[in-house]
C-alpha cells in the first residue's frame, strides 16, 4: 500500500482521547492530529517518538493523520485502517499462497451475527473464504508480535463468527498483518485479554485457519513481507 505522497516527520507531543495527538513539526509548528488507532497503542505512543504523518483530505476537521512511530530501531504502522488495503492487495498479487486461486474478492460484506466479514473470496465449485483481518504493532519482548494490546470484545465475537461459518460448510481464515519488520513470531496477548486468547485457540481448533504475516514499513509504502510462525 503506498501512500499517496511520502509522509512527513513530526515529534510526538502526547496522544489523548484515542483518536487525537500533539505533534511538532520540525520548523517548529503544532499541530493537533488524527490517530487512526483506537487501541492503547503500547510501545509506540511515548511523547517524544518520531511520527509521520499524511496530509487529510480537503474538509477535514484536523489537517493530519498519523500514519507511522519510529520504535524499537525501526518503523511500525499504527494506521489500523491500513491491514484490510494491505491484505487485499496482496491476496490479489498471490502473495498470500493459503488464498490464492479464488475468483473473486469482496470486501465488507455482511456476515454472521450483524458482523461484516473484511474478505470474502469465492470461485464456483470451491466452498467461500470468509477472511478477517487484523492489524498488530505491539511487540513487548524478543521476537514476538502480539494482539490485541487491549480488551477487544468485537475480535473474540469475530473468531466465534468465523468458527460458525466453518462449521456451515464454508473456510474461515484470520490474518494477522504485522506492521513492523522485526518479529518472527505472532502469538495472542493472553494477560491483556485472555478472553481473545481463548477464541481464537478454540476458533483454531474448530477448524479456523490462522496466518500471520510481516510488513515492510517506510514513510512511502507499507507492505506484505513475508509469513510468521504461529504460537497459539
Amino acid at each position: 500500500m503506498r501512500f499517496s505522497e511520502p509522509l512527513t516527520p513530526a515529534k510526538l507531543v502526547q496522544r489523548y482521547k484515542r483518536v487525537l495527538a500533539d505533534v511538532v513539526f520540525p520548523d517548529g509548528a503544532p499541530a493537533t492530529v488524527h490517530v487512526p488507532n483506537t487501541g492503547k497503542m503500547l510501545g509506540v505512543s511515548d511523547p517524544g517518538a518520531t511520527v509521520w504523518l499524511s496530509k487529510a483530505r480537503p474538509g477535514r476537521k484536523l489537517g493530519w493523520s498519523l500514519h507511522l512511530v519510529e520504535a524499537d530501531g525501526g518503523f511500525v504502522g499504527v494506521d489500523t485502517s491500513l491491514p484490510n488495503v494491505i491484505a487485499t492487495e496482496a491476496i490479489q498479487a498471490g502473495l498470500i499462497a493459503p488464498l490464492a486461486g479464488y475468483e473473486s474478492l469482496r470486501r465488507e460484506v455482511k456476515y454472521g451475527h450483524a458482523s461484516r466479514i473484511d474478505i470474502l473470496l469465492e470461485s464456483a465449485g470451491k466452498p467461500p473464504c470468509y477472511v478477517e483481518v487484523k492489524n498488530v504493532h505491539l511487540r513487548r519482548s524478543g521476537d514476538l508480535a502480539e494482539f490485541p494490546d487491549c480488551v477487544a470484545a468485537r475480535s473474540s465475537k469475530h473468531m466465534g463468527e468465523l468458527a460458525e461459518m466453518v462449521e456451515g460448510g464454508a473456510r474461515a481464515v484470520v490474518v494477522f498483518v504485522v506492521q513492523r519488520m522485526d518479529c518472527t513470531a505472532f502469538t495472542p496477548a493472553a494477560d491483556l485479554d485472555p478472553a481473545f486468547a481463548a477464541a481464537l485457540r478454540d476458533a483454531a481448533a474448530r477448524g479456523v485457519e490462522v496466518l500471520a504475516y510481516a510488513c515492510r514499513v517506510s514513510p512511502e509504502e507499507v507492505a506484505l513481507s513475508h509469513g510468521l510462525a504461529v504460537r497459539l
